[in-house]
């Protein structure tokens, strides 16, 4: 018999803000009235955290993939092993938030595994990193630091372009990415799960020049968005924001957002399509009028499935119906159940516009009667990136490891093909948002 540790029902007393179970975009008024009477909201969550379980290759070989797919080991023993990117000659950049550093990693062999491990930066808490020609991007919580890359694939002297962002609090893990238009994109979690906050920078994502000048805030409203990039067609951008804690279950989803600039996200008051976050309370307005200022996402996905970092497949070495496609690693619940996430996500898309969302590696989570939970998992997911041969590159900061996903055709081994992660009360509303945008023509506000 599985046993959870079930964390009791909260009862959230006196809050006037309505139920979680609402009106969606066009009716939010009515339902605000309807429950400006009711004394509070029930709400239950779980705590159920999977186990670690150690990687091996009986185990990975469960793992399920798309048809023509392979998966294997490019490098393990790194410890906390969080977001990467690859340069034009294929050398892979890690950073380890824990250690504080960034390692190179190279396969001078062409064996599909890294013969040389090297750390080549050392800063407190560094975690973002891009990759533009031979200049390198890292952040930390405060700080953005730009250096080159030398011909051996080390890095010279890191040079601050940019510092005192605001400190991290419950979400530290910055990202920098560059944008089509010169400028660099970095993301500012929130200090909290769901609160006003006092800094302006928190919960939002900064654009500044390469050099540092010229900052602003591009998009706010955002709790945490680890994982998005620009569209190579359109170079619009797009995010996964991570969900508020502590509405159930099935709440909130992850939020997938097409990012304008001067726009608002919604958080902390209200969230997926006009829904009011019952334990917050919009200042000087109304939830309604809150929500008519903020940008509704285009899609949903299952809540508490932590997003993390997202890469578009820009490069060969894949058939054409995945190029130009999204693909999101999912680190997984703690707090759900059943849980979620613990799989690679794509995101179609067509056109230059997103169509639908489709899992692309699962089985890292499975059922373990041994455990405490009833669940294990192999893997909590953080960075991905894609090389120059086309290969996606997968890390897991738990057990220290880095997957290295290739497209084999009619050589790759047979494998169950992926299915999302329980996502009963949750999966996906992609193409239900978009067919309204279409039909609507806009999709910009509430």
């Amino acid at each position: 018999m599985r046993r959870s540790a079930c964390l009791a029902a909260l009862l959230l007393a006196g809050l006037s803000p309505p139920a979680l179970a609402q009106a969606g975009a066009g009716s939010s008024e009515p339902a605000a009235k309807e429950d400006r009477g009711r004394k509070g909201v029930e709400i239950t969550g779980h705590v159920i955290k999977p186990i670690p379980l150690e990687w091996s290759a009986e185990r990975m070989a469960r793992l399920a993939l798309p048809k023509g797919f392979a998966i294997d080991v490019f490098a393990r023993d790194l410890k906390n092993a969080r977001m990467m990117r690859v340069a034009d000659d294929g050398t892979l950049y890690l950073t380890r938030r824990a250690q504080g550093d960034v390692m190179m990693l190279r396969d001078t062999n062409g064996d599909g595994q890294a013969d040389i491990k090297q750390v080549v930066a050392t800063r407190k808490g560094m975690h973002g990193i891009e990759i533009v020609g031979d200049t390198v991007y890292l952040m930390t919580v405060n700080d953005i630091y730009r250096a080159d890359r030398r011909p051996d694939g080390t890095l010279g002297e890191l040079e601050t372009i940019a510092t005192d962002f605001p400190e991290g609090g419950q979400h530290p893990n910055r990202m920098v990415v560059m944008g089509p238009d010169g400028r660099l994109y970095v993301s500012v979690g929130s200090t909290c799960n769901a609160c006003a906050e006092t800094n302006p920078e928190n919960a939002t994502i900064v654009s500044l020049k390469p050099d540092g000048s010229d900052r602003r805030i591009f998009a706010s409203g955002l709790r945490n968005t680890i994982g998005y990039g620009f569209e190579p067609t359109t170079g619009t951008p797009y995010g996964f924001d991570h969900g508020i804690d502590w509405l159930g279950d099935h709440e909130q989803a992850e939020e997938f957002n097409r990012l304008a600039d001067g726009q608002r996200y919604g958080w902390p008051y209200v969230y997926a399509m006009s829904k009011f976050n019952p334990q917050d309370t919009p200042p000087d307005q109304s939830f309604s009028d809150y929500a008519a200022g903020s940008v509704e996402p285009i899609g949903l996905h299952t809540p508490h499935s932590a997003p993390m970092q997202l890469a578009f497949a820009t490069r060969g070495g894949l058939p054409a119906e995945y190029r130009g496609d999204a693909f999101v690693s999912l680190r997984g619940s703690w707090n759900r159940s059943p849980p979620s996430g613990y799989e690679v996500l794509r995101v179609d898309f067509e056109n230059g516009r997103p169509v639908g969302m489709k899992p692309f590696v699962t089985g890292f989570l499975m059922e373990d009667e041994s455990s405490p939970t009833g669940w294990g998992q192999m893997g909590r997911l953080a960075g991905l990136a894609q090389g120059p041969d086309g290969a996606m590159y997968l890390s897991d900061d738990e057990n220290g490891i880095i997957y290295r996903i290739t497209y084999e055709g009619g050589a790759a081994p047979e494998r169950e093909a992926p299915q999302f992660t329980n996502a009963e009360g949750g999966g996906t509303d992609l193409g239900l948002v978009e067919a309204r945008e279409r039909q609507t023509g806009g999709g910009q506000g509430r």
